[in-house]
């Protein structure tokens, strides 16, 4: 199962969503596998950045890599949870569908975090060819609108709720014509374990709780 966290907004919450759904699927006997084409997921689990490489040099070296180059660069961030880093430099768009297939071929469960996704690019085509397309997104007019001009349509919508705001989920649901799947709340827990990077040790259970339904 291919499922690929994006957003059209910066700011969105994207990586955090991308990785508690990850350590949720990781419990499963197979254990998961989070794909990092933002560049902050190894942060957030508190790994260490040491410059490893990951999709973008697998990507740069085109066909010439061997079957098992992805799963060479695998991280292992315990708990059942591998983590394939973004590397370094550009993501060539010429191998994105071949990626995207060795992705979908894998037997765990697979993450990807996709950052922003504006149009064209190695995102976007992870992204449309994910069984699970998941638009997350503030309740946020500016964002709601760089959703609606994204040629991008998602499966379903992640939704990171903000007390004080007009935009309701209903109101999501109508303009994009596609489901909010699961409602997460900005909560001073959440916040302090992505800022201590202890999110792989101490995932809140308000958030495990509010995700239950996307994954």
């Amino acid at each position: 199962m291919l499922v690929c966290c994006w957003s059209a907004k910066g700011g969105a919450g994207t990586t955090v969503v991308a990785t508690a759904l990850a350590l949720l699927f990781a419990r499963r006997p197979v254990g998961a596998l989070l794909v990092d084409l933002a560049g902050d997921g190894p942060a957030v689990l508190g790994l260490a950045d040491d410059g490893h490489a990951g999709v973008a040099e697998w990507l740069q070296h085109g066909a010439e890599v061997p079957a098992d180059g992805l799963a060479r660069l695998e991280i292992d961030a315990g708990g059942g949870l591998a983590v394939l880093p973004r590397g370094s430099g550009e993501l060539p768009e010429d191998r994105a569908l071949a990626l995207a297939m060795s992705l979908a071929a894998d037997p765990r469960p697979v993450v990807v975090d996709a950052g922003v996704v504006a149009g064209a690019g190695t995102a976007a085509v992870v992204a449309a060819a994910a069984q699970q397309s998941l638009l997350v997104t503030r309740s946020c007019f500016l964002a709601l609108r760089r959703a609606l001009v994204v040629p991008l349509r998602p499966s379903a919508v992640v939704l990171v709720a903000e007390e004080g705001r007009a935009i309701t989920a209903g109101d999501i649901e109508t303009a994009l014509a596609v489901p909010v799947r699961a409602q997460v709340s900005v909560t001073a827990q959440v916040a302090r374990a992505v800022d201590a990077g202890v999110l792989r040790h101490r995932l809140p259970r308000s958030l495990e709780r509010e995700l239950r339904d996307a994954a």
